[in-house]
């Protein structure tokens, strides 16, 4: 959870949710804006993205909660074209460099996600941005606010009240690449329904599954 003071408000960022973009709107509502374009990494190590605690949540009880839900597949694609296909993470997996042959590290979509498990296990950076979404926004999500990625203006301007600020919505960590359900295999979409019907039921009421 990131807490701030000024103004009382506290997010729980969950991965691949526009968590990039809220982070910088955070730092508008603070008044703290770098004046030079930093790079994405410098807003991770401001304002870091933790699991879920309790501790942590009852801590901010006097806070204003929210936080940024995306449906369940997308946010999963997004590691894909994100995370493999942008940024090309799993060239730099030292465990990965170890395995046999059948985990290459440029992998097509539907050999990532067919084998979303074991790339997980060799690869730290594409575990977390996996992992599901309750353990980063807690068993329920009971926050004074919900928004959906697409909502990111209203956010803006909700901060911009509280915080007696200009806030704006920047556009920040695109992909450069698509990628649909129907993109993929109807194997891989097998694959994958277990791994998402959790995800779902969590989101129950928000999302409908494309499967």
């Amino acid at each position: 959870m990131i807490t701030l003071d000024k103004p009382k408000v506290a997010y729980m960022a969950l991965p691949k949710a526009a968590c990039t973009s809220v982070k910088m709107m955070l730092a508008q509502a603070e008044g703290h804006v770098p004046d030079d374009d930093p790079p994405i990494g410098f807003w991770h190590d401001r304002y870091p993205t933790r699991r879920f605690r309790p501790h942590r949540w009852q801590q901010a009880r006097g806070h204003w909660r929210f936080c940024v839900i995306r449906d369940p597949a997308k946010r999963l694609l997004s590691v894909y074209t994100d995370r493999v296909a942008g940024r090309q993470e799993l060239r730099n997996s030292r465990r990965l460099k170890r395995v046999p042959a059948g985990l290459p590290a440029d992998p097509d979509p539907d050999l990532f996600f067919s084998n979303l498990l074991d790339y997980c296990a060799h690869s730290s950076a594409i575990r977390h941005h996996c992992l599901p979404a309750r353990l980063f926004l807690g068993p329920r999500l009971d926050f004074d606010a919900v928004y959906h990625t697409g909502q990111l203006p209203v956010l803006a301007r909700d901060l911009g009240r509280r915080s007696g600020r200009t806030v704006r919505t920047p556009r920040a960590n695109a992909s450069r690449f698509t990628l649909d359900w129907d993109d993929l295999e109807p194997e891989t979409q097998e694959a994958l329904i277990p791994v998402l019907e959790p995800e779902y039921a969590y989101f129950k009421g928000y999302f409908e599954p494309p499967f």
